[in-house]
C-alpha cells in the first residue's frame, strides 16, 4: 500500500516510514528533535477505566522505545451512540491518570460516531538527536533484553471468551498499564542504541524488524521469554486472536520466511511468540561488557529485566530452546 505513495524528504526528518521505527523523529536545533506517534484499538478489558490506561500506556510506549521523553498528547476515540457518554468519560479519566503519571499534558483531541469503541493517544516528546534509540543499531556480539513478560494476546482473548481467571486478567492489566519510562531512561543512561517495544507483531515479529533494520541475526531462547501466568494454558487451549496466526504466516511460513524454529520448542511456547502483545516491554540490545552494570541498575530500580538471547552475525531470528554463552 505505502509504496503507492510519494512521501516528502526533509533533512529534519531523522526518522521517518522508510525505517519503520516506533516514531517520527523531527530535528528542531543541535540538541533538540520531536517525536511523535499515535496509537488507537478497541478494548481489551471490560472495565473503561483500565481500558484508558492501558491504551495511553501503549501509545506512550512508542516515544519511550525511541528515547524520548512525552510531555504532550491528544486524546483520539470512536464511541457507538449506544453506549454512554458515562462511559466514554471513564474512558478519557483512565487516560488522563496515566499522562499524568508520566508527566504529560492532554490538551484535547478528536472523538468520532462509530460502531465499535476505540481509544488512543496521539503523543509528542522531546529526544537529543544524538541519542535516538532505533531499531537499525544492533550490533553482532551484543545480548538481547526484554522488560516485560508476553502473553497478553492470549489472557485478553480468554477474557473475551469468559474462561479467563480473574486472578490472570488482573496481573495482565498490571504489566500492560505498567510505564515503559524508567526502563527507558536507564537504556539511555548505560549507552544502548537499539530499541523497539513488542506490541502487535508479536516478540518474533518485533524482534525481525531489529534484525532486518540492523542486518543482523537475532537468536532468541525461547524458555528464557517471560510468559504471563495462565496465557501458555489459554493458548495450549487455542484461546489466541486471529492476530497471532496471521503474524505466524508472515513472519515464520513459506519461503521467505526471517523466524526459524530450532529443535526442542513446545508448539505452545513457539505460538506465543507470535501472539499479538499490547503495551508491551522494551525490547533492546546491548554490548556484552556493559550488561552486567545495566542489569544491577534495572534492579536498584526495581525494573524487571530478562535476558532472553543475543546477536550474531547473519540475518533473520533464529529461535532455539535454551539460553547458551
Amino acid at each position: 500500500m505505502l509504496r503507492l505513495l510519494e512521501f516528502q524528504e526533509d533533512p529534519r526528518l531523522l526518522v521517518g516510514l522508510q525505517t519503520s521505527d516506533d516514531a517520527a523523529v523531527y530535528r528542531l536545533d543541535e540538541h533538540d528533535a520531536l517525536v511523535q506517534t499515535v496509537d488507537f484499538f478497541p478494548p481489551v478489558v471490560d472495565d473503561a477505566y483500565l481500558y484508558g490506561a492501558i491504551a495511553a500506556a501503549n501509545a506512550l510506549s512508542d516515544v519511550y522505545a525511541m528515547g524520548g521523553e512525552p510531555f504532550l498528547a491528544l486524546n483520539i476515540a470512536a464511541w457507538p451512540n449506544d453506549l454512554t457518554l458515562e462511559l466514554l468519560t471513564e474512558v478519557f479519566r483512565g487516560g488522563l491518570d496515566k499522562a499524568r503519571e508520566a508527566g504529560v499534558v492532554i490538551a484535547g483531541g478528536h472523538t468520532i460516531t462509530d460502531d465499535e469503541p476505540k481509544y488512543g493517544l496521539v503523543v509528542t516528546g522531546r529526544v537529543d538527536p544524538a541519542r535516538i534509540l532505533t531499531k537499525a543499531a544492533a550490533r553482532p556480539g551484543e545480548l538481547l533484553y526484554l522488560t516485560k513478560p508476553i502473553g497478553t494476546g492470549a489472557i485478553t482473548t480468554a477474557l473475551k471468551a469468559g474462561v479467563a481467571e480473574p486472578g490472570h486478567v488482573d496481573n495482565a492489566v498490571t504489566w500492560m498499564v505498567r510505564l515503559n519510562r524508567t526502563a527507558s531512561q536507564l537504556l539511555l543512561a548505560h549507552g544502548v542504541r537499539a530499541c523497539t517495544d513488542v506490541t502487535g507483531y508479536g516478540l518474533a515479529g518485533h524482534a525481525s524488524e531489529i534484525a532486518l533494520k540492523s542486518g543482523v541475526r537475532l537468536v532468541i531462547a525461547a524458555r528464557a521469554v517471560p510468559i504471563m501466568e495462565g496465557a501458555e494454558a489459554y493458548a495450549r487451549a487455542g484461546r489466541l486472536p486471529g492476530g497471532a496466526q496471521r503474524n505466524r504466516a508472515y513472519y515464520a511460513e513459506g519461503p521467505s520466511a526471517v523466524v526459524r524454529r530450532g529443535r526442542g520448542i513446545p508448539t505452545v511456547l513457539w505460538d506465543l511468540l507470535f501472539d499479538p502483545v499490547t503495551s508491551g516491554g522494551l525490547l533492546f540490545t546491548i554490548a556484552r561488557e556493559r550488561a552486567p552494570t545495566l542489569e544491577q541498575a534495572f534492579a536498584a530500580a526495581g525494573e524487571p529485566l530478562w535476558r532472553i538471547g543475543f546477536v550474531d552475525e547473519g540475518s533473520g531470528v533464529d529461535i532455539v530452546a535454551e539460553l547458551t554463552g
